[in-house]
């Protein structure tokens, strides 16, 4: 007979065995945070200050990097904690509320990249309608849309795994509660939760992907025909920083969840890369790259230093 429990709490082990490790690995994780999240409000800041980014693709980076804020605030301040107190026992509420907020910025995070290669589709390939279809109303809508329909997701998500019980372990060897861990621990794993599982995958990763795929092979075939390098040479540099953002996320992505990692410590590397250093890399892109936000960016740095000298 199978020993099927409900479980009351985890333990989290992060990193295991590297006790000697610990001050620099709590030194690295807080590091990244903070840097990642001043980073993140400075664009948040720079958009909603400065007149000239109140466009469409300015809100669609606004929104992406409060879901990077959400993305690291979601685990790396437990995984502080943990570190810093020794305690690595997380109740059950913890961890899957930890889950919910995760799911809920990884579903909108995707989503939202997709809506970010639909709007660089209408710019580049039907410019005289882009004002049109993606109005300020029309971006509200979708904006909204996203966060609820990704919360509802990690709603269903969560409660599917609430029913399900362990007769395993109640082990995490990750730093944090990630769908994986939890449920590798399940013995009862139904066939809802399947169909549920395999209808998300479908619908907020492969569809989405497939999407952005189609939208960037009509954006390049418009590209090409174009006759002025310069006119190329823009609609290449208004797509590269969404494209280098897409790679590096659906890579890291795909290596980390899709293929079958060769050991935990190859698992957990994939996980800090796509949970910490991504969040932080994203905002540094699109403003290395994107001439308003810098323009923007060091009109707000001198403001700063005009009102220090008062």
């Amino acid at each position: 007979m199978k020993n099927e429990t409900s479980i009351k709490f985890f333990y989290i082990l992060p990193f295991s065995g590297e006790t000697r490790s610990k001050p620099f690995i709590t030194a690295f994780f807080f590091l990244i945070y903070v840097v990642g999240v001043l980073i993140n409000s400075s664009i948040i800041t720079v958009i909603c200050l400065e007149v000239q980014l109140h466009k469409p693709m300015y809100l669609f980076i606004c929104n992406l990097s409060i879901v990077d804020i959400f993305y690291t605030s979601a685990t790396v301040p437990k995984l502080l904690h943990m570190l810093l107190s020794g305690n690595h026992i997380v109740s059950s509420a913890q961890c899957y509320t930890q889950l919910l907020f995760f799911l809920l910025v990884a579903t909108t995070e995707e989503v939202l990249l997709f809506v970010m290669a639909f709007d660089r589709y209408v710019a580049i390939c039907n410019p005289l309608h882009y004002h049109e279809i993606l109005n300020p109303r029309n971006c509200t809508l979708i904006t909204v849309a996203i966060w609820l329909v990704a919360f509802l997701n990690s709603l269903v998500f969560v409660t599917l795994v609430l029913y399900m019980s362990s007769c395993h372990s109640n082990i995490i060897h990750q730093f944090y509660c990630d769908p994986k861990s939890l449920t590798q621990i399940t013995c009862t794993t139904s066939q809802l939760f399947i169909i549920v599982n395999s209808a998300e995958i479908l619908m907020f990763a492969f569809i989405p992907l497939m999407c952005t795929f189609i939208s960037y092979g009509k954006i390049f075939s418009v590209i090409f025909k174009m006759k002025s390098k310069e006119s190329k040479r823009k609609a290449f540099s208004t797509c590269s920083s969404h494209v280098t953002v897409m790679t590096i996320y659906y890579g890291t992505c795909l290596v980390g969840y899709l293929i079958p990692p060769y050991s935990k410590v190859l698992d957990t590397v994939f996980d800090i890369v796509y949970i910490t250093i991504i969040p932080m890399t994203n905002p540094l892109i699109y403003s290395l790259q994107n001439v308003n936000v810098q323009s923007a960016l060091l009109k707000l740095l001198k403001a700063l230093r005009i009102l220090n000298n008062y």
